[in-house]
Parts: structure tokens; C-alpha cells; sequence
């Protein structure tokens, strides 16, 4: 079963799970090796009211049930900055409820780590997992709101499909805590 209705909407009861899955599909629709890409997490109704003009150039100004967060993508992250040092730099006006990224990143299962050898410097380390045979391409979708709750998708390259997208508010605990950290005052 897929995460998406019908009308392309995805499908979930909390809306920070129905904003990660529809950034998910979003991320999905550009392909694949694609740049790390933030968001800011808006309250619709709250856009509606206080700016019409953004709200119907995003297609918020219809009677249509909208959902009460709406992603807004943000200028690109610079090339060649790493993104725990650009995460450090952001702050976030009043009217963001939240905020999300959306990367791209190689991942070994559990049993590869007895392999790991030592004294791998960073470079060392991301080679040894780019050349691992049982590497796997991930998208993770991660998104926190201001009152800490916090949301995660996952797309494996190999399963690139809606339905075999999986959602937790736990699967990338360390990237929630720096998204997290660019609400702090």
C-alpha cells in the first residue's frame, strides 16, 4: 500500500508524518544523487492569515482541506560545507513551526562494523564504506518541530517506492538533535 492518496497527498494521521512523507515524494520526484535540501515547516493556516500572497503562490489559498504543515524549501546548502557545521549557523524566525532535511547517504547493515578497520581518519572511513559490498544508498528525510517532537523517513535506493518508505520519530536520532539544536535560543 502506498503512503499517497489518490490525489497525491500522503497519507498519515499526525502532520509532521504527513510533512516528512510529502517531502519524501518530493525528494523521490528529483531522483536520486541529489544535494542535502532543508525545509522550513510552516502552520498553513497560520501562512493563509498572515501572508496570502505566499500562501497562494504555494496553493494554499483554496477552500481545499489544507494540512497544517507546509514545507517551504530553502536556498541551497553551500557546496563543500559540512552539514553540521552549516546547521550551526541557522536561526529560525517566529512563524517556523519546524524544520526538515531531506540527504542522501551510503549505510552498512549492523554486521559490517566487526569489519570496521581502526584508525580511519573521515575521508579513510567514507571510502571503506563506499567500496563495501554491502553498502546500501539511503534517503532520510528527518524533520523536528519547535516543541521537540520529531519525525523520520527512510527510502532505500533499491526499494525507491512510496510503499516501502519507512517512518519513525527514532531512525536518525542524531541528525533530529542538530535540526533540533537550530531552535535553540
Amino acid at each position: 500500500m502506498s503512503n499517497v492518496s489518490p490525489s497525491g497527498t500522503p497519507m498519515a494521521a499526525n502532520p509532521l508524518t504527513r510533512a516528512v512523507l510529502e517531502i519524501d515524494e518530493y525528494a523521490a520526484g528529483l531522483g536520486w544523487d541529489q544535494p542535502a535540501r532543508l525545509f522550513a515547516l510552516v502552520d498553513s493556516e497560520r501562512m493563509r492569515a498572515d501572508e496570502p500572497e505566499l500562501a497562494g503562490q504555494l496553493g494554499l489559498d483554496s477552500d481545499e482541506d489544507v494540512a497544517p504543515l507546509t514545507p517551504v524549501e530553502q536556498d541551497e546548502i553551500p557546496a563543500g560545507t559540512a552539514l553540521d557545521e552549516f546547521l550551526a549557523t541557522i536561526a529560525w524566525p517566529d512563524a517556523v513551526a519546524g524544520c526538515a532535511l531531506t540527504v542522501e547517504r551510503l549505510m552498512l547493515p549492523p554486521s559490517a562494523e566487526a569489519a570496521l578497520p581502526e584508525g580511519l581518519d573521515e575521508a579513510a572511513l567514507a571510502d571503506w564504506v563506499a567500496r563495501h559490498p554491502d553498502r546500501q544508498e539511503v534517503r532520510m528525510t528527518v524533520a523536528v518541530l519547535r516543541d521537540g517532537s520529531r519525525e523520520s523517513a527512510l527510502r532505500l535506493r533499491e526499494k525507491d517506492s512510496a510503499s516501502e518508505v519507512l517512518t519513525g520519530s527514532g531512525l536518525v536520532p542524531g541528525l533530529a538533535e542538530a535540526l533540533s539544536a537550530t531552535f535553540a535560543s
